[in-house]
């Protein structure tokens, strides 16, 4: 049974209560088998439409949502749109429900930022899994924040709440057989701003730069950090050597366009360099190693110019 953020009772007691799940789908026998195979595990939603869909998930605010994609007047598609229009209610994950399974669909619903697919007739086993395996993201997220995993300065995770959560994201990926990507960045000559400028204009430097790594992807899985010093890494689950390379150059390139303000009102520019490493990692693989590619990556950057993203050999 899946179980979340606790709550207090009238005695004090801390109490914890079920993970919750909003259902969608046009066809009342669909939310019916996905109720029997979740409903003893989660707090069940359900809806058949998508204008209905939005306004449960604005009041309920599920902890994940799963969407049937074939649904007259507004399709899936459209109702995640309309979702993700809400600044609070976009981080919430969603799992598309569909009988389609060509590849422009999966793109289409990959682009819009759905976290996975449960194809139709449901495998039970299979529904229970993929579930599973986002609410773990979910209550890790919820973790992070309640153990105030997070760095202080920058107002992203600190080192130990990545280590958490590589751990979680390698263990999938080994079960599901599926791509994990890793982004290691290092700003270029910071020592110099801290000399020149003093710390305080430095922390001012690396809180902005934060700000750039949250906004250079968008889909709820993927966790930036505070890797120690002005150093950051980037974790990319379900993510191949193309789409991790071309997240990196996006950020390299936001970085290198950035005029940071100054404590003397004048402008700062600064560079990065970001090593780059994908596998799907087996039984067998070694995190260390594939931390220790992309760290060789990054060095290998800062050795041949700086400024520059190098995916590892």
């Amino acid at each position: 049974m899946s179980f979340h953020k606790g709550f207090n009772t009238k005695d004090g007691m801390m109490m914890e209560k079920k993970n919750s799940l909003l259902i969608v789908d046009d066809e009342s026998a669909n939310l019916k088998v996905l109720t029997y195979i979740l409903g003893e595990d989660y707090t069940i939603f359900t809806s058949t439409n998508g204008k209905n869909a939005v306004e449960k998930v604005k009041e309920f605010r599920p902890d994940l949502i799963l969407l049937d994609i074939l649904m007259p007047d507004m399709d899936g598609y459209q109702t995640l749109e309309e979702i993700k229009k809400c600044e609070e209610l976009r981080k919430t994950p969603v799992i598309f429900i569909t009988g389609l399974d060509s590849d422009e669909d999966e793109e289409k619903g990959l682009s819009l930022d759905a976290v996975d697919y449960i194809t139709k007739p449901f495998s039970p086993a299979i529904v229970k899994l993929r579930v599973r395996n986002q609410i773990q993201i979910v209550n890790q997220i919820e973790t992070i924040e309640r153990l105030s995993m997070i760095d202080q300065l920058t107002n992203i995770p600190n080192r130990r709440s990545f280590d958490e959560r590589l751990k979680m994201e390698w263990k999938q990926a080994v079960r599901e057989n599926t791509p994990i990507s890793l982004l290691i960045m290092d700003l270029d000559n910071f020592k110099n701003i801290n000399d020149i400028y003093g710390h305080l204009q430095g922390d001012m430097v690396l809180q902005a730069i934060a700000e750039i790594f949250i906004h250079s992807f968008n889909r709820p899985g993927d966790f930036a950090a505070r890797w120690g010093g002005e150093e950051f890494v980037v974790l990319m689950p379900n993510t191949c050597i193309k789409g991790a390379l071309e997240v990196a150059e996006r950020i390299r390139q936001e970085v290198e366009n950035t005029l940071f303000p100054s404590l003397d009102k004048s402008e700062l520019k600064i560079t990065i360099s970001i090593g780059v490493n994908s596998i799907i990692p087996a039984l067998e693989s070694s995190v260390d190693a594939f931390i220790s590619s992309a760290d060789k990556a990054l060095y290998a950057a800062k050795q041949t110019g700086r400024n520059k993203v190098v995916p590892a050999s």
